[in-house]
């Protein structure tokens, strides 16, 4: 009968390891079916997920209580850099986007296009300028340029820069602002001649003197060919400057003297046949005293810059066209007229002074729209105000974006840093420009120094070496850093002692 008991004993195992393989089964097919439903699910939700980033903010969005307003600040150049400089970072945290990571220092950028300088010695990266924007958890440097602006939302529309490589897709975002700052500068006038774009090179930029001064080497090189026609060479030796401005003019004094003590040392064979030519509608340095003008267009004369008088009409890949019909034939062709508003400047739906800038009041504001603010050459007075536009110089935009930094430190510390706080915030005293004069190097260790608030007014005009030594000592300590003053320096010591680099790399 034992066998019988142990048959009730294993009769409910196998039972339960039957049940086992039916549940095992059953669960399964089931799992196949929650399987597939799930993978459903999961599909659904990574398209819901996909919809969401589509609709989520891309880029920086509205600051919260808690933290620090945000200022958004559009350019790198002397009104933005300024700015950024003297902004109390305690109150705001920093978001700056330029096409550019450093400010140039323009004044002695003609200097390194023909080797007196090298090119670092003018470029200040923004980092060293304001370093909260590389320390700062909320503060940003962006590669890019501002698309378009929406003040109803206090936010831009910003699109990377890529230099035009293909590999890269430039990648659309969007920053929400408390306060921001146009400070976009302007861009060369071409007053709609054709063929400036595609064939003169402006000086502007870092980018910009080095395409000169590898063209003027390349054509210098090229001139000792053998076989080159003799009007070949002559036009390939032929350095046009179109613009009788400070920056026309001091980049010719500096071509001339590139011309006069290096061309003639190591370009023997072409020294007699390389010419500079300056081209100016009306008169050369127009915002000097008449005296120190002649004595420009007599230092200049004597260094071999022929000045010519005329208003170009059209200008072709190999020569450009006078008003007078008369063609002249270039290797190098440099633009410098002036400047005017930006394609960007143009296309904002703000009100704008006579000249086409983004209309401002007294204390850089826009008035038609809250929180905005412009400085430098792209801002100008609105006719409401009943003050003229300021010109485009340096040491405006310089002034503007210090007297701006303050005030903007002014109403943070009162409470007025965000978005739509600032209506009833005290602004203080309205901004008032002062002209501390004017400088121009010409050449041959010669420049004018006028000092004078105008032309009508009294204070010192004089030109000289004695003027030369002011210029490049007032220069020297507006350098923004420690460094750069120190490149710039041992630079122009390395040149006067070993001559001009011809290297062209």
């Amino acid at each position: 009968m034992s066998w019988i008991k142990n048959l009730v004993k294993i009769s409910p195992t196998i039972s339960s390891v039957g049940n086992l393989f039916r549940n095992h089964e059953s669960c399964t097919l089931s799992s196949r079916f929650c399987t597939a439903l799930q993978h459903q699910q999961r599909q659904s939700e990574t398209v819901q997920a996909a919809e969401v980033v589509q609709h989520r903010y891309e880029g920086l969005a509205p600051t919260k209580e808690g933290e620090k307003p945000r200022l958004l600040v559009l350019g790198s150049g002397w009104a933005g850099c300024r700015l950024m400089k003297g902004i109390d970072t305690s109150i705001y945290d920093v978001v700056c986007v330029s096409p550019r990571n450093h400010m140039v220092f323009t004044p002695l950028l003609a200097s390194t296009c023909v080797g007196t300088l090298e090119f670092r010695s003018v470029a200040e990266p923004i980092s060293r300028i304001q370093p909260a924007i590389s320390r700062e958890p909320g503060s940003y440097y962006f590669l890019a340029n501002c698309s378009r602006l929406d003040s109803q939302n206090h936010e831009v529309h910003c699109e990377t820069v890529t230099d035009g490589l293909s590999t890269l897709k430039p990648w659309k975002f969007k920053i929400a602002y408390d306060k921001l700052v146009l400070a976009c500068g302007a861009e060369a006038s071409t007053f709609g001649i054709n063929g400036v774009l595609e064939n003169a090179i402006f000086l502007r930029e870092v980018h910009h003197a080095q395409e000169i001064r590898r063209k003027l080497l390349l054509n210098l090189m090229l001139s000792e060919v053998p076989g080159l026609g003799g009007e070949e060479k002559k036009r390939l030796l032929h350095c046009v400057v179109v613009g009788g401005g400070p920056t026309g003019v001091e980049f010719s004094g500096e071509l001339s003297d590139f011309i006069m003590k290096d061309v003639r040392q190591r370009y023997a064979h072409v020294k007699d046949d390389i010419r500079v030519t300056l081209i100016e509608a009306r008169d050369i340095l127009s915002s000097f005293d008449d005296g120190l003008r002649q004595y420009a267009i007599k230092q200049l004369n004597k260094s071999g810059v022929k000045l010519v008088r005329g208003i170009v009409k059209e200008v072709k890949p190999q020569r450009l066209i006078l008003d007078d019909g008369t063609e002249v034939p270039y290797g190098l062709l440099v633009w410098s007229t002036g400047v005017g508003p930006s394609s960007f400047v143009r296309s904002l739906d703000l009100p704008k002074d006579p000249g086409g800038r983004i209309g401002i009041d007294e204390w850089m504001r826009v008035p038609s729209v809250q929180d905005v603010f412009a400085i430098g050459d792209c801002s100008g007075y609105l006719e409401s105000t009943g003050k003229s536009t300021l010109p485009a110089l340096a040491q405006v935009a310089e002034r503007e974006g210090k007297y701006l930094a303050n005030l903007l430190n002014v109403m943070g510390k009162a409470g007025g840093g965000r978005a739509f706080s600032a209506k009833d915030t005290e602004l203080g005293e309205p901004f008032v420009y002062k002209h501390l004069g004017s400088m121009a190097t010409i050449g041959r260790y010669k420049a004018l120094v006028d000092l004078r608030e105008s032309k009508q007014g009294k204070g010192i005009s004089m030109g000289g070496f004695l003027s030369f030594f002011i210029w490049r000592s007032a220069y020297l300590t507006r350098v923004v850093s420690w460094r750069n003053r120190f490149y710039v320096f041992i630079n122009w010591i390395t040149t006067f002692v070993f001559g001009r680099d011809t290297s062209r790399l």
